[in-house]
């Protein structure tokens, strides 16, 4: 695959990027090595290869998944206007 001065233009143009006519070439040149690098990487035998989302092996911390108040509920009602037991009350707007 490669990128034509068009297309280059184009991509320009998407990216919002000004870019001079005696810049193209040298542009056209970058993409269209870092598309062949891109399909260089596809020749790679990634067979029996497991997908990574680090380099480093880790494994997220995870909490338990427990059903609380938070055991804040004081904290969290105190600047409400209006409470009871607990639960916020608030005008009724649908007749």
């Amino acid at each position: 695959m490669s990128v034509d001065a068009a297309t280059v233009r184009r991509i320009a143009h998407l990216a919002r990027i000004a870019v001079t006519e005696a810049e193209v070439p040298h542009l056209q040149g970058e993409l269209n090595a870092m598309l062949a690098f891109v399909e260089q990487l596809s020749e790679v035998n990634v067979d029996g290869v497991e997908p990574m989302t680090s380099v480093t092996p880790m494994e997220m911390k995870k909490r338990a998944d427990v059903v609380s108040d938070g055991e804040i509920p004081d904290d969290i009602v105190r600047n409400a206007p209006e409470t009871q037991n607990h639960f916020f009350l608030v005008p009724k707007v649908v007749e």
